[in-house]
């Protein structure tokens, strides 16, 4: 009756080794050289009887092995007798297999973050230049500064909210509602506040969708966006035909 063994892959001679001091338990520091060459070799004639190619790099670390452990079987010779401190035969073979282990566990971290971002899909960045002309959108007003004053907004608004009771609201509010709502404001008057524009946002979920409107609206240049001095409140103005 024939016997099936199946074979672990080994990526190579540092692979296998390593995997037989692990299964081993003992210290890496104090490797049993006769125990894990007995192991090695017996691993290398099952490869052989089971017809898988066994490479030059296995044959080289069995003889490596066999060296180190006729080493270790040989008479030490006395201290008196020897000039120089004993050096470890398996003092090379460590150093190897610590740096193999320590690289070997590295590229495990970098395959279970490439499974992770391999799952990740991003959205390559647009170009601008479309947006950009000698008539600018924004006066006066960075970035920064329009995204500090919606942070201060949604911090009362936090503020506000904050008791033993939520309203509970339907979220049907959308950008083009807003959108509309700031146009039908521009048509009565050429301008406003910014902060003016979120007086009757109870929820934090309308306030966003504000916001969002007025960066869809810079984005159309539908709209200007000016302010005064340093500080000052920001200004939302219709943006004149023809600029």
């Amino acid at each position: 009756m024939a016997i099936n063994v199946k074979l672990e892959a080994f990526e190579g001679p540092m692979d296998l080794l390593l995997h037989l001091i692990e299964k081993a338990e003992v210290d890496i520091y104090d490797i049993p050289i006769a125990e894990i060459t007995d192991q090695y070799l017996n691993y290398i004639n099952m490869m052989e009887v089971h017809d898988l190619e066994v490479s030059s790099e296995f044959i080289v670390m069995a003889a490596t092995l066999l060296e180190i452990k006729s080493k270790m079987l040989l008479p030490k010779p006395k201290k008196e007798e020897s000039e120089a401190d004993d050096i470890d035969p398996r003092e090379e073979l460590v150093q190897k297999l610590l740096e193999y282990k320590k690289y070997k566990e590295a590229s495990l971290k970098l395959k279970d973050k490439l499974g992770i971002y391999s799952k990740v899909f991003y959205k390559p960045p647009e170009p601008i230049e479309d947006y950009i002309d000698d008539a600018a959108s924004i006066s006066n007003v960075s970035l920064d500064m329009l995204y500090m004053s919606f942070r201060n907004i949604l911090l009362k608004s936090e503020s506000r909210n904050k008791n033993n009771f939520r309203e509970i609201y339907r979220e049907v509010v959308t950008v083009e509602d807003k959108i509309r709502l700031i146009h039908k404001l521009l048509a009565g008057k050429p301008s406003f506040y910014f902060d003016d524009l979120f007086i009757g946002c109870y929820n934090k979920y309308e306030i966003i969708v504000t916001f969002l409107a007025i960066l869809e609206l810079l984005k159309r240049r539908s709209l200007l966006i000016e302010q005064e001095r340093n500080f000052s409140r920001i200004l939302i103005k219709r943006r004149p035909k023809g600029v």
